[in-house]
């Protein structure tokens, strides 16, 4: 796609964008669905858990399952994102996940909730392939200019399938039943395929050879490794996505239920009450890099000024929070804290998308999203241990998790007053 210089520096608008560029809209159509399929499958797989068991600890099993899987899976991912023809590897990872879906329609009894544990392990294992390989295709199909408006995109259309994709596997699962919504679900997949399959997209010369061996394959992950090493910013700006989890969204996922169920009780068990904290969620991560771009573009610069900003606004949300003085006042604070949360995924995106040469870029997205698993596992765990182990309160929590937020945000704000920041690497550079 030629552009002129003047054309590369300009952003491009979000209609714009899926108007003017049918490979991403293919894809983008391809995310809706599979978003939303990963939504509408959490509420009914945690319905089908608490149905056969009555069990706290089995739910929770699941949350742990579901983060634990893919950050095993994310060395292989990397290195088969950067070996294989990326549509190809999305393609398989979707019609394999409906595939797996199906088999929750055996789990019928407590006996075989380990089955449903084991699916539920295979399911988010290969979406641990599927999302490497989804961020390392986009500067293959977009131009530069395009590519800040998709992530942002690509944000708001994760919070809206929060919202949308939760509230209707609710209804399905409870006018239906739970095992039409798996049917659904795995339909979900196949569509998202179907969209994915448009994509005029052919495998790049830059990805690595494929050597069959184990060895080989180790030593491609560790080659990514060492490129991260090498280039510290880099490793920086991969670290952002496994810090805020870790202080912040980790740990709030066990606070916001809680919060449902002991302070702000609305609805049968606080169900109610959960589900706005869900959507405050949404409106949050959906607006925070949307308005934000509106005052940095897509300048590298202002990017990073707005990734330590972000922390900031997280702190801001949480302390507003803490005092639990109303539930406005907490759906409020959540709402800024996710807002957050938002710029900080999309704007570390989209600094990763411009620096990484194709050739290690899936590993590096691998290893990426490996650590925001990981982190977010320890996270909720941590979160989970604090409430029921020590004298710390909800609100202590809220206030700690802001102090800790600190943490992450100064050492970034001091990397990047003091280091010299690289600029984008040219395809093909490693």
């Amino acid at each position: 796609m030629a552009e002129s210089v003047e054309d590369q520096t300009v952003p491009i608008g979000y209609l714009a964008l899926v108007k003017g560029n049918r490979d991403y809209r293919s894809l983008w159509m391809g995310e809706i669905v599979s978003l939303f399929d990963d939504w509408f499958n959490l509420i009914a797989s945690a319905a089908l858990v608490a149905h056969l068991t009555s069990s706290g600890l089995a739910i929770g099993g699941l949350f742990v399952v579901r983060m634990l899987a893919p950050f095993l899976v994310s060395p292989l991912a990397g290195v088969i994102a950067d070996r294989y023809n990326r549509k190809g590897l999305l393609i398989a990872a979707d019609l394999s996940r409906a595939a797996v879906v199906l088999g929750f329609l055996l789990v019928r009894d407590a006996r075989y909730v380990w089955l449903l544990y084991l699916l539920t392990a295979i399911q988010l294992g290969i979406s641990g392939f599927f999302f490497p390989a989804r961020n390392a295709i986009l500067p293959d199909i977009l131009a530069r200019r395009e590519i800040g408006a998709a992530n942002a995109l690509s944000s708001a259309t994760w919070s809206v399938m929060l919202a949308l994709g939760s509230a209707l596997g609710g209804v399905v699962a409870g006018e239906w039943g739970i095992y039409p919504a798996f049917v659904i679900d795995s339909l979900t997949f196949v569509v998202s395929a179907f969209f994915i399959a448009r994509i005029n997209y052919h495998r790049s010369t830059d990805l690595i050879q494929s050597g069959g061996s184990l060895r080989a394959g180790l030593r491609q992950y560790l080659d990514g490794l060492g490129y991260l090493r090498r280039h510290l910013d880099v490793l920086a700006i991969s670290l952002h996505k496994g810090a805020i989890s870790l202080t912040v969204n980790g740990v709030f996922q066990v606070v916001q239920v809680a919060l449902a169920e002991r302070v702000f009780v609305i609805g049968e068990g606080g169900g109610t009450s959960l589900g706005l904290l869900y959507a405050a969620a949404g409106i949050g991560t959906g607006l925070g890099p949307i308005l934000a771009r509106r005052f940095t573009g897509d300048r590298a610069p202002l990017l990073r000024r707005f990734l330590a900003l972000s922390y900031l606004i997280c702190i801001l949300g949480l302390l507003i929070m803490a005092p639990l003085s109303s539930f406005p006042v907490v759906l409020f604070g959540s709402i800024l804290r996710a807002l957050g949360a938002g710029i900080n995924w999309v704007f570390s995106t989209t600094l990763l998308l411009h620096l990484v040469p194709s050739q290690v870029r899936g590993r590096v997205f691998s290893t990426e999203f490996g650590l925001f698993t990981l982190a977010n596992a320890l996270g909720a765990a941590a979160g989970g241990w604090i409430l029921d182990n020590t004298l710390v309160d909800l609100s202590g929590m809220l206030r700690w998790m802001a102090v800790l937020t600190l943490i992450p945000g100064l050492l970034w704000f001091i990397w990047i007053t003091v280091a010299k920041m690289p600029q984008p690497s040219p395809a093909g550079e490693g």
